[in-house]
């Protein structure tokens, strides 16, 4: 009597286990994130451009007047897709003005919520849109402000005519390399 009892339990606890475990592998998904999704599954630069020096920014946007030298400033959002493939835009930027200029990324999200902003504060300078892209030249002059997926040719030939070098043009744009990953990518003369 008392195994037939234990038995029965046995049978009834067995059937509660399976029973559990099929509903939370049901009810839980996996945290899977990727480069066209709006997940968050990290530090963007460091995930898709493969870039961890970018975050944070080398000098904060007061610093960057105060040694007058000119600003990239780029809004993003770690969780937004079309921030995610821009990232190694911002890379590639970096690899040829790195020594010349500030390049500040800014998380939106770390935007302190004012009513007004001076011009040495990154709010200042954000329109509410992502990814933002800005370049103020050395005195502080926006030269370039869009929003969504900037495109490289037009961000360089902004820093180009800053330093009065040679646009580049016709064959001399730089167009997106293959990627050999979903995380990275870069830009190769046509």
């Amino acid at each position: 009597m008392m195994s037939a009892r234990r038995s029965i339990f046995m049978r009834l606890f067995l059937s509660f286990c399976i029973v559990l475990v099929t509903m939370l592998s049901t009810c839980i998904s996996p945290a899977w994130a990727g480069l066209n999704d709006d997940r968050y599954d990290g530090n963007i630069f460091v995930l898709y451009a493969g870039n961890g020096s970018l975050v944070p920014p080398r000098l904060s946007l007061k610093e960057t007047r105060d040694r007058q030298l000119p600003a990239l400033i780029v809004f993003y959002v770690d969780d937004n897709s079309d921030s995610k493939r821009f990232a190694p835009i911002v890379s590639e930027i970096q690899s040829y003005y790195e020594k010349v200029i500030s390049i500040i990324p800014v998380a939106v999200d770390s935007i302190p919520i004012k009513q007004s902003y001076s011009k040495d504060e990154v709010g200042y300078y954000y329109s509410g849109k992502i990814p933002q892209t800005v370049i103020l030249d050395q005195n502080g002059k926006v030269l370039f402000d869009e929003v969504g997926q900037a495109d490289f040719n037009d961000i360089d030939n902004t820093f180009r005519k800053l330093f009065d070098l040679p646009l580049r043009e016709g064959k001399n744009l730089l167009k997106p390399s293959r990627a050999f990953n979903e995380y990275n990518s870069g830009y190769e003369p046509q």
